[in-house]
């Protein structure tokens, strides 16, 4: 299911033995778009101290009772490797994290894709595309670290401009939480088109600059305006996102049933 990361930010997160902490922000690759580690602040547990866990750790979601589980002990988590969460995440930092918790990286399980994509969805990866993008991801972050994570707090409020002018900025992010990939940023149009947001896929950036805080896409405004309407009240179900990359794709896709 489809969720805002301002709705999963907050959540508690539960150890075997206690509580650890709760999410305050997510990494994801800005490549495959996908959400690679949870940002926990361990709050009186740690004296304020940050942890990372990756979503393929997590044993049980109650977004009912806003609560994680991990299957780690309060302890395991005050051993782990210490992470300065104000500085990049580097390839050597990732690699450290999986080796102390005996965990198998994202880089070599089917967990990670190598591509934006719908696991088992209308748009699958290319099979042979994501092995060959695994190795290369492999090989570059043994040579320079890993710089492609971002994070969702640091994004927020990015501006975003289409073809032919600024459309707004980004409000929001809905990921999968049953893979944990963004499949749309959430813009508030305010300063262009009162009283509206849009959803923008990632398939529809041409650019990211970074040093600028903007997002380039693509398309342009009126695109953009005439894209299926987005209410933020009602869920997205899979015949909305069928009419939403139909629209995009300039061609009628047929409704799943």
């Amino acid at each position: 299911m489809l969720r805002h990361t301002s709705e999963i930010g907050g959540y508690a997160i539960g150890a075997t033995d206690g509580p650890i902490g709760s999410i305050t922000d997510f990494l994801f690759d800005d490549v495959t778009w996908r959400v690679r580690w949870l940002v926990v602040d361990t709050g009186a547990f740690l004296s304020g101290r940050k942890v990372l866990l990756p979503p393929s750790a997590l044993t049980h979601v109650n977004h009912i009772g806003r609560q994680l589980s991990v299957n780690l002990t309060k302890q395991q988590v005050k051993d782990g490797p210490n992470i300065t969460a104000d500085e990049p995440v580097s390839g050597q930092m990732e690699t450290d994290l999986y080796d102390y918790y005996g965990w198998s990286p994202y880089w070599s399980t089917g967990f990670y894709m190598g591509g934006y994509g719908y696991a088992g969805g209308l748009f699958a990866p290319d099979d042979v595309g994501s092995r060959s993008r695994d190795r290369e991801d492999a090989v570059a972050r043994r040579t320079y670290g890993d710089r492609h994570l971002r994070s969702v707090h640091e994004v927020n409020g990015y501006h975003i401009h289409a073809r032919d002018g600024e459309i707004g900025h980004v409000a929001d992010f809905l990921l999968e939480d049953g893979d944990w990939s963004i499949h749309y940023l959430v813009v508030d149009t305010k300063n262009w088109w009162p009283g509206k947001k849009v959803l923008i896929s990632p398939r529809s950036i041409d650019s990211t600059n970074w040093s600028t805080r903007t997002v380039n896409l693509d398309v342009d405004r009126q695109k953009v305006k005439d894209s299926p309407a987005y209410d933020g009240s009602k869920a997205i179900d899979r015949a909305y996102e069928y009419q939403f990359h139909g629209y995009y794709d300039g061609r009628r896709v047929p409704e799943p049933v």
